[in-house]
């Protein structure tokens, strides 16, 4: 934030509701839950959706003091209205008025376009026509959750692909073949490959100014097998330099059977890489950043960072 112009008032996550829309994919039951605010935002402040309506009705010409609950109630409508006309919603041909008569007033924001695709939906109320079906408010009188049965097959309906089939080897794949066997034959530098790795206690994020979860396994060591540490003579505890084509850090090492020969491992999301963190207890933490070690390159057929299997040796410091 040091950096920034301007600083949008944050709301906690705790004050807002909270619908599951990633992790249902990865469900083994086809499920519906619904978790209340657990806690009322602070007098005074705004929810993240109003910050990002009043943003929308400055961009759009109406300026600071836009009517954020007329932008809230647009977008609700335009919803409602696309969900009424599909064939495959059990709300299907539902008046328009008499279904916003339904959303219109009970909810506001996110909940009520989570109200409206919940009752537009296959598993939807309908609007009246279901009165077992979903809708926000069954979800909240089911607190913990409505199981809507097994899942269901959907394969090869839902498929968008030109042959209509699960195309598992695309051209832009196959023609990156010879490429990649290129890549296998050469040989790499200092026969050691170096992999990523997530930590429990700040997995895909950087907590690492909690006390509470600066201990234990949650360290910045890079993981050798203890046949490649006696081969290039590095030491558990003690520091080692690796090296790849992009650049160098030094690093405590750890040594473990748990990688497999010739893989070194360091963790993602440490290093500030300018000194300048100014947190009392991460700065207290030695650590270094991965991606010094990544190459400019990107991967060819995906265009994506590489960001593991680079090429490093190892020495002692």
């Amino acid at each position: 934030t040091r950096h920034a112009d301007v600083i949008l008032p944050g709301e906690s996550t705790l004050t807002r509701g909270h619908y599951d829309l990633a992790f249902t994919a990865l469900s083994c039951r086809n499920v519906a839950n619904y978790s209340p605010p657990a806690l009322e935002a602070e007098p005074g402040s705004m929810h993240e959706w109003e910050v990002l309506l009043r943003l929308t009705g400055i961009v759009t010409g109406q300026g600071p003091d836009a009517d954020v609950r007329a932008i809230d109630g647009f977008v609700a409508r335009q919803l409602l209205e696309r969900g009424l006309h599909n064939p495959l919603s059990p709300a299907n041909g539902t008046d328009a008025d008499e279904a916003w008569s339904a959303v219109n007033g009970t909810f506001e924001g996110p909940e009520r376009l989570l109200d409206i695709m919940l009752r537009t939906g296959p598993y939807g109320d309908g609007f009246g026509r279901d009165p077992g079906g979903l809708s926000l408010q069954a979800l909240i009188e089911s607190p913990h959750g409505i199981d809507l049965g097994p899942l269901q097959p959907r394969i090869p309906e839902v498929l968008r692909t030109p042959s209509g089939r699960i195309e598992l080897a695309p051209p832009d794949v196959v023609d990156d073949v010879e490429r990649l066997r290129g890549a296998l034959r050469r040989p790499r530098n200092g026969d050691l490959v170096l992999i990523g790795r997530r930590q429990l206690r700040s997995n895909n994020s950087w907590m690492h100014n909690l006390r509470a979860l600066s201990g234990g396994s949650n360290t910045c060591r890079l993981q050798i097998h203890p046949d490649d540490a006696a081969r290039f003579g590095v030491e558990d505890g003690k520091p080692a330099r690796v090296t790849s084509a992009a650049g160098s850090v030094d690093v405590e090492v750890e040594v473990t059977d748990a990688l497999r020969p010739g893989v070194v491992s360091l963790p993602h999301g440490w290093g500030d890489g300018n000194g300048d963190v100014r947190m009392r207890v991460a700065s207290t933490q030695p650590a270094v950043n991965s991606n010094v070690l990544s190459p400019p390159e990107v991967d060819p057929p995906s265009g994506n960072a590489i960001l593991n299997g680079v090429a490093v040796t190892v020495a002692a410091v």
